[in-house]
């Protein structure tokens, strides 16, 4: 009787553990499928612009966003503590004017999870209700699960700043965009999984 439980313990094990890594692998390929190939046009404006910092192109694009009108302020969040406004300023030096009313830098998150906080504190702070997220398309599925989980009555409208160097479909290139596509998908499950867990979230 003990063999015969044993035996049927294991063997539910393999087959759970069999389920799982097929759920996990089809997720995987769910998740690359859903990373944005190409950059969108928003048929919305929104309150506020907030932009990710971590890639080149995407400070950029969020500044040019605010100077069509896209939002009425622009949060850059995650930005290096030594770094000045000016040495910004120059990446856009035909909108460096905005830096002076419209733009405001967070230096204190360290992470997306940092990133979503700062997010909050500024959107409640100006009285926001709509923002525009700026970041890398291979980023914007994490970002937006921990900005949700922030800020879950904040409509939030996807800007995803297409990578030339991480393309969705051809992820697999080189060892170092495999790497950063599967720490990133696990990064999203993690986030995903703190989004439906937590009893306290509204």
């Amino acid at each position: 009787m003990a063999k015969r439980v044993t035996r049927w313990i294991g063997r539910l094990s393999i087959t759970l553990g069999v389920v799982a890594a097929v759920l996990l692998v089809s997720g995987f390929f769910w998740f690359i499928a859903h990373i944005p190939s190409r950059e969108v046009q928003l048929d919305r404006d929104a309150d506020g612009i907030v932009v990710l910092t971590g890639a080149a192109a995407r400070i950029p694009d969020g500044i040019e966003l605010l100077a069509a009108g896209r939002g009425k302020r622009l949060l850059i969040t995650g930005v290096h503590r030594a770094t000045r406004a000016r040495e910004i300023a120059r990446l856009t030096p035909l909108y460096s004017n905005y830096f002076s009313c419209c733009i405001d830098l967070d230096r204190s998150a360290l992470n997306t999870f940092g990133n979503a906080i700062e997010a909050r504190r500024w959107a409640r702070e100006h009285d926001f209700k709509s923002l525009i997220v700026v970041t890398s398309n291979w980023h914007m599925q994490r970002a937006m699960v921990e900005l949700k989980y922030q800020l879950p009555a904040t409509t939030l409208i996807p800007y995803p700043v297409v990578s030339n160097r991480i393309k969705a479909d051809s992820w697999w290139s080189t060892g170092d965009n495999a790497r950063l596509i599967v720490a990133e998908y696990l990064k999203y499950l993690l986030a995903l999984a703190r989004f439906h867990l937590d009893p306290d979230l509204a």
